[in-house]
């Protein structure tokens, strides 16, 4: 943990880190929170969310949308308060989790699948395409628990994170947002487990992978360019900052809801790397 340094702490479970405007963005989840952070660590509550949120993104025209996970819907935070942007409960199979909004504000938005906590037996699942009027379809069926997405700065390819199949996943996207070509980007160590995700402007993709408690910088193919160990667990990880070359990373001591609410040990680090962030989010 030495090169990295400690932005915030004392949270019950962060995910869903985005920089905008200035700022880090972010779900405390066990909280029912979305909070926003600065450099100077900062913070401040942004909207509550009963049913624990998760992934962020923005409108074009900057209004803030919200994962809410257990009942499936996709909030929209408008100057009179939170309303309900889209209702994928029929289109997602379990409780939903990250989301990427691209620069029109389509959003692909994943889920569990099953009963993760409960270790139900596993299930695939969908990304669910959320376009910017509200009205929704799936994008893509049999995908092994799909978390972090990150779209290509040409808008051209979706990257996803099949958390229990241990790879990457890309797709290209077509002019309506339906998704095609599907491929293994990459195919991880045995044992990685990819939850959130950050792309860069070489085209390789950090991955928090919480239970090998380790952060990789991944390049397509599979190859790691980088691997830090670390004695907690890395949940999720956003590029941003000035230049978008500050490294957030979200870790967690559990994933067990009830021990992160009374512990309250899930913090933001931050560090300088050498590639700036790209694309969405």
């Amino acid at each position: 943990m030495a090169e990295f340094k400690v932005l915030l702490d004392g949270l019950m479970f962060t995910e869903g880190p985005r920089w905008h405007d200035g700022k880090l963005y972010f779900s405390d989840m066990h909280a029912h929170k979305v909070m926003s952070v600065d450099l100077d660590g900062k913070a401040k509550t942004i909207a509550e969310v009963p049913a624990w949120p998760s992934g962020l993104g923005w409108l074009p025209d900057g209004r803030l949308l919200i994962v809410s996970m257990t009942d499936r819907k996709v909030l929209r935070q408008d100057a009179d308060g939170l309303k309900v942007h889209a209702d994928i409960s029929k289109l997602a199979s379990f409780h939903c989790n990250d989301m990427v909004t691209d620069g029109r504000g389509r959003c692909y938005v994943g889920n569990f699948g099953y009963d993760l906590l409960t270790d139900a037996p596993k299930k695939p699942a969908e990304l669910v395409l959320v376009n910017p009027d509200g009205s929704a379809r799936v994008a893509a069926t049999g995908l092994d628990f799909p978390n972090g997405t990150v779209i290509t700065p040409d808008g051209k390819t979706l990257v996803v994170g099949e958390s229990m199949g241990h790879q990457l996943t890309a797709f290209d996207i077509q002019s309506d947002g339906s998704l095609t070509n599907r491929r293994v980007w990459a195919k991880l160590d045995e044992g990685a487990v990819p939850d959130g995700i950050a792309l860069d402007a070489e085209g390789a993709i950090w991955v928090a992978s919480p239970m090998t408690f380790e952060l990789l910088r991944v390049r397509e193919g599979g190859a790691v360019a980088e691997r830090l160990k670390f004695d907690t667990m890395p949940i999720a990880c956003a590029l941003g900052g000035p230049g978008r070359r500050t490294l957030f990373m979200l870790t967690s001591d559990s994933i067990n809801p009830d021990e992160c609410r009374a512990k309250k040990a899930s913090k933001i680090w931050i560090k300088e790397v050498a590639v700036a962030g790209a694309g969405w989010p």
